[in-house]
């Protein structure tokens, strides 16, 4: 038989050693809480600052690309004015030749809707001259930013690497331990283990009765039910709070 085989299926395990296993679990899960409650906000923090920088980052590249759009379009302009003064030179000899009035007047017309191009042409290229000019400052204010976001990151994450490397084996082996402790709990009665420690202040999912009361919220605990606890034939919750109560410490005491 193979060790995979004569293992104990979580639902055919007594129920007073899956609360031993819940107790355990939650004793695993304050150590690891006290090792990240260390850390403080330091993770949300490099977190933040990582989204900060990316958005610092967008801007600029979108700034760079409007720029790239804007000098396009003042050489485009460019060579337009370049045409307009190449075709009032062409109608200016034109003019030299007009056989009556008439051409004259309508060569004249050709060369003022040219300059009109230039004119237009060179508000064009000014205008966005300026543009580049302000989106040229806002890039630099932005890469201020980004530097000095970018020096916080690295001391943030030079605080928090610290603290991590400092309890890195220690958590590594709670980790361990944990997963060791959750083999004989089927899933369903993890989730709610899990559920319950994302619901409670101190993350308590499991407690003990002490002093005839509920050890996560401190409510009393009738005797019956302390009584049922103790029996160890199921599952049994404060009323209350909604935590496992996995015993009654003045007997295990």
């Amino acid at each position: 038989m193979t060790a995979k085989s004569a293992a104990v299926a979580p639902a055919d395990v007594p129920v007073a050693a899956k609360l031993e296993a819940l107790l355990t679990l939650q004793h695993l899960d304050s150590q690891l809480d006290e090792i990240r409650r260390v850390r403080g906000d330091l993770p949300e923090e490099v977190s933040d600052l990582e989204d900060e920088i990316a958005g610092y980052e967008v801007r600029v590249k979108k700034f760079d690309e409007e720029i790239q759009g804007l000098n396009d379009t003042i050489k485009a302009r460019k060579q337009a004015s370049k045409d307009a003064e190449s075709l009032i030179k062409k109608y200016d000899e034109q003019q030299q030749n007009v056989r009556n009035n008439r051409e004259f007047e309508a060569i004249a017309k050709e060369i003022e809707l040219q300059r009109l191009e230039i004119q237009i042409s060179d508000k064009k290229i000014k205008e966005a001259q300026y543009q580049i000019d302000v989106k040229n400052a806002e890039i630099s204010g932005t890469k201020s930013k980004l530097d000095e976001r970018r020096k916080d990151l690295d001391n943030k994450k030079g605080e928090l690497d610290t603290i991590v490397a400092e309890n890195e084996e220690e958590e590594r082996g709670l980790m361990a331990q944990r997963e060791e402790a959750t083999k004989p709990v089927e899933d369903r009665l993890l989730t709610a283990y899990t559920r319950i420690r994302g619901n409670v202040r101190n993350g308590l999912a499991v407690v003990l009765v002490r002093r005839d009361a509920c050890g996560g919220c401190f409510n009393t605990v009738p005797p019956q039910r302390q009584a049922d606890i103790i029996s160890h034939k199921k599952i049994i919750v404060c009323e209350h709070c909604g935590r496992i109560l996995a015993d009654v410490e003045a007997r295990i005491a």
